[in-house]
């Protein structure tokens, strides 16, 4: 069986959804700790892991008030409890940061957004597609450039055989430019790729003249004052971390178990792990301009349709995109690697905020027609994420939202980050 096949069946989130119906927020509790329902937040919390979830560890944020708690378990054979400061891979998130340093880049005059890469990186792009293709749509996923995971990937008993092996970017990038081309550069919607990823973490190499993990350690990391963000030197999660299991839609079964990975194959697309205290301050300081000037800031905020890996269609930025709850609209990023899933979130003045993640992906089951069956736990995870972005709001968010479930999100099965 194929992994490209299952992630055409995974949901634009991997099943993640808004519970509208399940809702029953407590405003006065909230109103009275800066917009933090602490008492609905844990019980939505705990209603994930008692819905089937191994384990969930989440960071919500009003201002400069927060709230972080933790449920269920890190390992199930020891039982070892998830805690909330858990070091996490975080997947595509890893594309907000590419994207943060890029723009700086741009800031400086060293890189033009509307540029061909094929300025910049004649011999890994030549003639006229290297034309064609500019930075803008690296980031924003125009440029129609396949997608390398799913070369690298092609079988699950792929996934095994490549735990312990060690890509080059320009091998992952070939793989990519190799395959075939969803489509003409510029055109919308456009086709989210990790290659395009791969490429921009090439550009920030070639014009910096240092590695992109050195210099997106230093410049945005360090500049945003993440102590828990990295690029890992090995396959281990460094620091306190859960185990990640992935069930591929009950082909593994029991779900097997894949923390220890050597990520080069996802690199600047979503090698980055994390906790959600500093993601959630990332994004904080990201859309409160603390990170960028305001004219790059508000480039990342622009939009164009995109196809997620799921085939739905969304409104992509540079490096993040909008997700439109009914309390409102909030920006960031979601983020899948095999056994671990990560959303993170802000409104656009960087005050409310969450981040939450998961230790366990694809437990949904497949209809006869090969599509994933809703499961409780994508119905308990809505609803903490509604209680965590709404806060006050969460019980007339629920009695506003017109379907009982909504998707959000560009990742979408067990390989892609």
């Amino acid at each position: 069986m194929t992994i490209r096949r299952f992630s055409r069946f995974a949901s634009r989130l991997g099943a993640a959804t808004l519970a509208a119906a399940l809702l029953a927020a407590g405003p006065a509790a909230a109103a009275e700790d800066g917009g933090l329902d602490r008492q609905r937040l844990r019980q939505t919390l705990d209603a994930v892991h008692e819905a089937g979830m191994y384990g969930i560890y989440s960071n919500v944020a009003d201002g400069r008030r927060s709230w972080q708690g933790a449920a269920g378990v890190a390992d199930v054979e020891t039982r070892r409890p998830v805690r909330p400061r858990m070091v996490h891979r975080i997947g595509s998130v890893t594309k907000s940061f590419v994207a943060v340093a890029v723009l700086q880049q741009v800031g400086k005059g060293t890189i033009d957004l509307d540029a061909p890469i094929g300025r910049y990186l004649p011999a890994l792009i030549p003639g006229e597609r290297g034309q064609r293709i500019t930075v803008r749509m690296l980031l924003n996923h125009t440029s129609h450039i396949g997608n390398h995971t799913a070369v690298i990937f092609p079988t699950v008993e792929s996934l095994d055989a490549n735990r312990f092996r060690a890509f080059r970017p320009e091998e992952l990038a070939r793989a990519g430019l190799d395959a075939p081309a969803t489509g003409e550069p510029g055109v919308t919607p456009g086709a989210y790729s990790n290659t395009n990823s791969v490429i921009a973490g090439l550009l920030l190499e070639k014009v910096t003249g240092v590695s992109a993990e050195r210099y997106i350690t230093e410049h945005v990391f360090r500049k945003a004052g993440l102590r828990h963000t990295s690029f890992p030197r090995t396959p281990y999660v460094p620091g306190p971390s859960s185990k990640a299991y992935e069930a591929l839609y009950g082909y593994f079964d029991p779900p097997r178990d894949y923390s220890v990975y050597n990520m080069s194959w996802a690199w600047t697309a979503g090698a980055v792990t994390s906790t959600m205290e500093d993601l959630n301050r990332f994004f904080r300081l990201l859309l409160r301009g603390e990170l960028l000037d305001p004219a790059l800031l508000a480039e990342m905020r622009q939009t164009v349709p995109i196809r997620a890996f799921s085939g739905a269609v969304i409104d992509y930025g540079l490096g993040i995109f909008p997700l439109d709850l009914p309390c409102g609209r909030f920006w960031g990023h979601d983020g899948s690697i095999p056994g671990m899933q990560t959303f993170a979130f802000s409104d656009p003045g960087g005050d409310r905020r969450f981040a939450f993640g998961l230790n366990l992906r694809n437990y949904q089951q497949l209809d006869e027609n090969g599509l994933p069956v809703a499961h409780p736990i994508d119905y308990a995870i809505g609803d903490h994420l509604v209680a965590a972005a709404c806060g006050p709001d969460a019980a007339g968010a629920a009695a506003r939202t017109a379907r009982p479930l909504t998707a959000i999100g560009v990742d979408g099965g067990p390989v892609t980050p």
